[in-house]
């Protein structure tokens, strides 16, 4: 009997606690006012924001959260937690694609930098995997990838490595000087320029009874 009613009497503060949240959670507008949110109930709540792009994300989550508007959210209800994804923010933004070796100029002289270069640009020209020359002189851990970098938003790259990029033909390979950085590079750009859809996204959990 005590159960009971000790059970009835905090039903109204669950119930006041619930809706709070969700009035929190729709009153966030922007990807700033979700990051303080997210900081405020990291430890608690596992609260954080991260992005979906639709390229490199295909899980049944982030279709799911692809087809909702701006604002809106989603629950997933499991065994012990209840999670909540908002969709803080959602565009369009244009992205490229291409392979690169890199050479570091502080390591190595630069003589023997273009050496290596003029090698493996013949080489590719004869045939040979771009990969696995990146693979194989790269000196950038992303030789592991083979020097793929995967879709890349405009303003994430150095602003001379994008323009190159930019002002190349899909499928063509070319050298790439940055000086005052010491960087060198072969780069390959492997696709057309698109623009790809982006989600910013809120995440909140909170465990159930």
């Amino acid at each position: 009997m005590k159960q009971l009613i000790f059970l009835l009497l905090c039903f109204p503060f669950f119930s006041f606690s619930q809706d709070a949240l969700e009035t929190e959670l729709d009153s966030i507008s922007s990807i700033e006012e979700a990051k303080t949110f997210a900081k405020a109930h990291k430890k608690s709540n596992k609260s954080k924001v991260f992005t979906f792009n639709k390229e490199k994300h295909k899980t049944r989550l982030a279709d799911e959260l692809f087809k909702l508007s701006k604002g809106g959210k989603k629950v997933i209800k499991g065994e012990y937690k209840k999670t909540y994804y908002k969709v803080v923010d959602k565009e369009k933004t244009l992205h490229h694609r291409a392979s690169y070796i890199f050479f570091d100029g502080n390591k190595m002289e630069l003589e023997e930098i273009n050496e290596k270069r003029d090698k493996i640009v013949s080489q590719y020209q004869q045939g040979y995997k771009f990969d696995k020359l990146a693979q194989l002189h790269s000196m950038d851990l992303n030789a592991k990838r083979g020097g793929d970098l995967g879709w890349f938003p405009e303003g994430q790259m150095h602003q001379m490595f994008e323009d190159a990029v930019k002002d190349h033909d899909t499928n063509e390979i070319f050298t790439l000087d940055i000086e005052d950085r010491n960087w060198y590079y072969v780069v390959l750009k492997t696709h057309d320029s698109k623009t790809i859809e982006e989600i910013t996204v809120l995440q909140y959990s909170e465990a159930t009874d």
